[in-house]
């Protein structure tokens, strides 16, 4: 029977089981204001309530009525997943009904829920690509077909309404589904019609939620037979679609990035739910390889145009990186979860720095428009190519996977932000509101992160015995200061948690000051593309150049001097209201080389005359591509 929404068990997209072996659990948390809240406001005011009409536009919607035999017509869109983009947006919808009630978006909701069990064929199957195009075949073309990708989403889309609104409609149909996948997929000699796997992992980390939300154990033990499928030559051997090497096997992330992160946070789930220490022993390599040589310093995933793929190590280029939205969310997803899993600080160091960088770029300031891929750097004169690969922002995508995975992933963000064990509250992502684990209860007020000082007052404690308030030092803090009454701390763990553990009172405070000085950032020398360039960063943010802001030419020929300090100032009249980062620099003079753009070496490395100075403004890269188009990049040259 599915489980109740409960007040011990925030409505969040992870629910761990009873007999979870997780350091941490999710805590609740209410963002009242600040940062994150505007951000989440626009989801909730534009972003989501635009989503019926984009998919009814888009044509998701008619080919739902189609299969369900109410319209008649033609199936639309070019994909076979397309009913990931309602399923998407219905988990979206419902993370937002979980902050409070709303007519129009539940009628919404029940109206589209509605179709999507009317689509459903009587044996649970539902795939209207393959019901109204393929002539209701099934299961014929796993590598690129997406049945069970389409499915995932499905389940995740159910799981949250029900955690949303305890209603079951759509739940019902997903238990279905899930019933009838695990009736026909299992491994030889199980009597099962197909040993196989999806070409796109998403089915794994769903069937795993739906086991915590029913109590059903096939559910986790279906998705423990796709992981270990992975990697036997099923879908041909190849890395892009993770069938080269078994994931327990793996040594580095390879292939379609948003692929590959999919799977390895169902990995990170089946760890969580059985224990199996080799399961947790690969995700810890695997990550650790992706953060150590394939990460962007946006936190963004994917080096290659073609085939979405990760590229080779330190291969981390700026015009051309690909850098998917849906990576960067794939990426949150999955070291969230290894942050619950292992309790380490360095996990939500990254979900930290791609929330702020690589995902939040995904979406405009006015929440209409979106990118697919994030490059750091637009050069001079570039050429667009448009649709699903441009470098400018886009209504809506022919594959239009990212834009309902924002929406749901910014629904849902309270869930990302803290968690609670048996000692005490653990606060990972710093936010104005509260923080709750139990009976203990803290508010948190904070300008970050165009501020570092976070307040905290204790509104609710067990008085009657020690608990410990656990406050992450985040990675990029060069220096910081915590009171905590009289005493005053500037040094945490190597794990990078600050804990502090006494009875608490109500009203107790604890004031956090992280150093929020500007500070230039180098990347490790095998990365080619950006050797003798440097980044500039503040806080949690990375920033950009963008050629609106710096008349009088193009970026291409702009030079960082690094003797010169970095400034701060903050723009309440720019972009929504930003802290930039005012650096000095010159455009240099590129000597005219006539037809041929090479010389000696000799001649290219004697001294150049200093050129024209200039100053420089860096914006958040998150805000980039906001106003007009131009140029843009990430890394400047130092010489």
């Amino acid at each position: 029977m599915p489980r109740t929404p409960s007040a011990q068990h925030p409505a969040g997209p992870i629910r761990l089981g009873p007999d979870a072996r997780a350091a941490l659990r999710p805590a609740r948390v209410e963002v009242a204001d600040g940062f994150w809240q505007s951000r989440r406001e626009v989801n909730a005011g534009t972003s989501i309530p635009q989503g019926p009409g984009l998919l009814e536009s888009a044509g998701n919607l008619h080919n739902l009525r189609l299969a369900a035999g109410t319209a008649e017509g033609e199936f639309q869109g070019a994909y076979p997943f397309v009913d990931t983009d309602v399923y998407k947006w219905l988990e979206a919808a419902a993370w937002q009904l979980a902050q409070g009630r709303s007519a129009e978006l539940e009628a919404d909701v029940d109206r589209i829920v509605s179709l999507v069990a009317a689509a459903q064929q009587p044996d649970g199957y539902l795939n209207t690509w393959f019901q109204l195009v393929k002539g209701g075949e099934r299961y014929r073309d796993l590598r690129w077909g997406h049945e069970l990708y389409c499915a995932g989403h499905l389940v995740q889309a159910a799981v949250a309404h029900h955690r949303a609104t305890g209603r079951t409609e759509l739940l019902d149909v997903a238990v279905k589904f899930a019933d009838h996948i695990d009736s026909v997929f299992g491994p030889p000699g199980s009597g099962k019609e197909i040993d196989g796997i999806d070409g796109h992992p998403e089915v794994e980390t769903a069937l795993v939620e739906l086991y915590r939300e029913t109590g059903e154990r096939r559910y986790l033990d279906l998705a423990g037979y796709f992981v270990d499928r992975h990697g036997h030559g099923l879908l041909g051997g190849e890395a892009y679609c993770q069938d080269r090497v078994p994931v327990r096997e793996a040594d580095n992330v390879e292939g379609h990035a948003v692929r590959q992160l999919y799977l390895l946070a169902a990995v990170a789930d089946l760890a969580t739910e059985t224990g199996e220490a080799e399961l947790r022993s690969a995700a810890e390599r695997l990550w650790h390889a992706m953060t150590t040589t394939k990460t962007h310093l946006t936190g963004g995933l994917g080096a290659h145009h073609d085939w979405e793929d990760f590229g080779d190590p330190y291969e981390l280029p700026n015009e051309r990186a690909y850098c998917e939205t849906c990576a960067a969310i794939a990426s949150i997803q999955w070291s969230w979860r290894m942050a619950l899993l292992t309790g380490e600080a360095r996990y939500s160091d990254l979900v930290e720095r791609t929330l702020f960088n690589g995902f939040l770029a995904g979406v405009s300031l006015d929440g209409e428009r979106w990118l697919y891929v994030n490059p750091l750097q637009v050069r001079d004169g570039h050429t667009d190519p448009g649709g699903d690969q441009s470098a400018r922002r886009t209504r809506w995508f022919r594959c239009a996977c990212c834009p309902p995975n924002v929406m749901r992933l910014l629904a849902g963000l309270e869930h990302y932000l803290a968690s609670g064990d048996h000692d005490g509250l653990q606060i990972h992502q710093y936010v104005t509101g509260r923080y709750t684990s139990g009976p203990i209860v803290v508010r948190a007020e904070t300008d970050y992160p165009w501020d570092g000082t976070v307040a905290l007052t204790v509104e609710g404690t067990p008085t009657d015995r020690p608990w410990t308030l656990s406050l992450r030092i985040p990675q990029w803090c060069r220096d910081f200061r915590v009171r905590c009454g009289q005493e005053t701390y500037d040094r945490a763990a190597d794990d990078g948690w600050l804990r502090l553990e006494r009875t608490w009172a109500p009203g107790d405070r604890v004031v956090l000051e992280l150093s929020m000085e500007p500070r230039l950032t180098a990347a490790d020398p095998r990365v080619d593309a950006v050797r003798g360039c440097v980044a500039i960063e503040r806080g949690p943010l990375v920033h950009c150049l963008e050629q609106v802001d710096h008349p009088g030419g193009g970026l291409d020929d702009i030079v960082l001097d690094t003797s010169r300090p970095l400034a701060v100032k903050h723009r309440p009249d720019l972009l929504g209201g930003v802290t930039t980062v005012v650096a000095a620099g010159r455009r240099r003079r590129t000597p005219d080389r006539g037809w041929w753009p090479y010389a000696s070496a000799d001649t290219a490395a004697a001294p150049e005359p200093d050129g024209e100075p200039v100053e420089l403004t860096a914006i958040p890269y998150y805000a980039w591509a906001n106003r007009e188009d131009g140029s843009m990049r990430v890394w400047l040259p130092t010489s």
